[in-house]
């Protein structure tokens, strides 16, 4: 079975959706429509669509195809972490790194459910978030954990093991994944990495420090960041760009590469580098 997985909010009234659905069938493939940031109960859509919360379906699923742009996809992701589900991506966002397909390209979904793709490995992190030596927070990264703060310079301490990398004030930091690089890190100044690649991204936001600079560690390294001397300026952390959770003076962000990775189908129509050649200029 093959969920597709729209983003209501972009594929208005679900024609993409239809269309993809009908494609698939047409292929053999028993499909259901999982719905992302949309509240809808199980039920069926006009000609026969079937829905269902992505969670009660992912078990039978052996295919994703997400419609929307890398925010769905990263929702979507986040949701199948522990499953071995490969996501397919068509986009109707912005950018749009992580996906495979364009709007104009929807026939192409054919060859993804006849299984006529490549399996692409992309790194997921783990977050916790650790107060007075207890987590209070967990969470599995595809992108990035962001420590940010809401108005107010921040000061924040990172660590590399037991040594200290960097020290600053400023708006935040970024810790990415290979895949998370062309996100909120390329924008922070940091560097493009090849989304098949293994390291952590470690990048100040708007630091008040002139020689402040990314760092691109080996992905077997634990990162801890410490949020210190917040003096009641309220600060968060977002994981993948989810709603932030509030933090509390010296709590400790620890990143760590996870035993979980996210399989993105790749039909081979563009490298990653053609991708993001045509995207940034």
């Amino acid at each position: 079975m093959i969920a597709v997985c729209p983003n209501p909010f972009r594929d208005s009234g679900l024609e993409i959706t239809k269309r993809v659905t009908e494609i698939l069938r047409r292929e053999g493939s028993e499909t259901v429509v999982c719905p992302v940031f949309a509240d809808q109960a199980p039920g069926e859509l006009p000609g026969g669509l079937e829905i269902r919360s992505l969670k009660s379906a992912a078990a039978g699923c052996d295919l994703a195809v997400v419609i929307g742009g890398d925010g769905t996809l990263l929702a979507v992701a986040r949701e199948l972490y522990d499953l071995p589900i490969p996501v397919l991506g068509i986009n109707l966002g912005t950018k749009g790194f992580m996906c495979a397909l364009e709007p104009g390209e929807l026939d192409l979904v054919a060859r993804a459910a006849r299984g006529e793709y490549q399996l692409s490995r992309r790194m997921m992190l783990d977050v916790k978030l650790k107060r007075a030596g207890e987590t209070v927070y967990s969470d599995c990264a595809l992108n990035d954990a962001v420590l940010h703060g809401y108005r107010d310079c921040i000061r924040m301490t990172a660590f590399c093991g037991d040594a200290r990398i960097i020290r600053f004030s400023g708006d935040g930091i970024v810790l990415a994944s290979p895949t998370g690089s062309t996100g909120y890190s390329m924008s922070a100044g940091g560097p493009i990495v090849e989304p098949t690649g293994a390291c952590i991204i470690v990048s100040p936001i708007c630091a008040h420090m002139m020689g402040a600079r990314s760092f691109v560690l080996d992905p077997q390294r634990k990162i801890s960041v410490v949020a210190e001397r917040l003096h009641g300026r309220p600060a968060y952390l977002s994981v993948d760009g989810t709603a932030g959770v509030d933090l509390a003076n010296e709590d400790v962000l620890e990143i760590s590469r996870s035993e979980h990775c996210t399989l993105m189908a790749d039909l081979g129509l563009k490298s990653f580098f053609d991708i993001a050649y045509e995207k940034l200029n």
